[in-house]
């Protein structure tokens, strides 16, 4: 594990921490040089710490049994967001713009390869996720994961703050547009007992072939996505390992 923090353009001078972490096997530059990265983005009232906390996802613990398990090896990268659900907002800051334009340059800077990449996120991070694999498209996202997404059908219906208003949510709602995510391999999971049930079940109904995952006993809880997280990450990491095509 690595971790340290930038002052970030894009997000209007925030200090922003952030970690990286590498999958046990090697510890030199050497052993970890090229290899493929997912990013980690959290969700609303977390930090890029919560990916990594032994008392929230401890990610890097799953991604050393996936590993073990016979998942070629990649790493995890998480930074902060803040609460704007990782897209431009009206004031200027622009969290997934931190994302494509700092973090992915901090990485390669560190040896890992940002030209393939991969998404992760829950809650607030899972919509992130899929908007950022949408934006960057299959030329540079070979697979997005998420969990619980924060979906919504109508502007009226969303959390306060996540959008700075109804044009905003227009633009940057993701339903309708599953085409968009045609090339990169998706899975989205979703607890029975969350409240973004509805929202997620149609989102994967809207895809002309049903992404990975499904709807399993669960809340929209650290529980739930724990269970989740082996899964999630078996199937980011076989997708990094797969041959590019985006002629899908």
């Amino acid at each position: 594990m690595l971790s340290g923090s930038i002052t970030s353009a894009a997000r209007r001078g925030k200090q922003c921490g952030w970690s990286i972490a590498w999958p046990p096997g090697g510890s030199g530059p050497a052993e970890r040089a090229e290899l493929p990265v997912v990013v980690v983005l959290h969700g609303r009232g977390n930090d890029h710490a919560s990916a990594f906390s032994r008392r929230y996802l401890a990610l890097d613990r799953f991604l050393a049994s996936v590993v073990a398990g016979g998942t070629a090896p990649f790493a995890l990268a998480s930074i902060d967001g803040g609460e704007t659900y990782w897209h431009a907002r009206d004031d200027g800051e622009d969290a997934g713009a931190m994302v494509v334009d700092e973090f992915l340059p901090l990485l390669a800077g560190h040896g890992l390869r940002t030209d393939r990449i991969g998404f992760l996120g829950w809650s607030m991070g899972g919509f992130g996720a899929l908007h950022l694999a949408r934006t960057l498209g299959p030329e540079r996202v070979a697979a997005v994961g998420a969990m619980s997404p924060a979906l919504w059908h109508h502007f009226k219906d969303t959390a306060p703050g996540a959008y700075d208003d109804a044009e905003d949510f227009a633009d940057v709602d993701l339903m309708g547009r599953q085409d968009d995510l045609a090339g990169i391999a998706v899975r989205i999971d979703c607890g029975r007992g969350d409240p973004f049930l509805a929202a997620s079940r149609d989102f994967v109904h809207g895809f002309e072939a049903r992404p990975a995952g499904g709807f399993q006993r669960g809340d929209h809880d650290r529980g739930y996505w724990r269970r989740m997280a082996p899964a999630q990450l078996t199937f980011l990491g076989s997708a990094l390992e797969a041959p590019a095509n985006v002629s899908a």
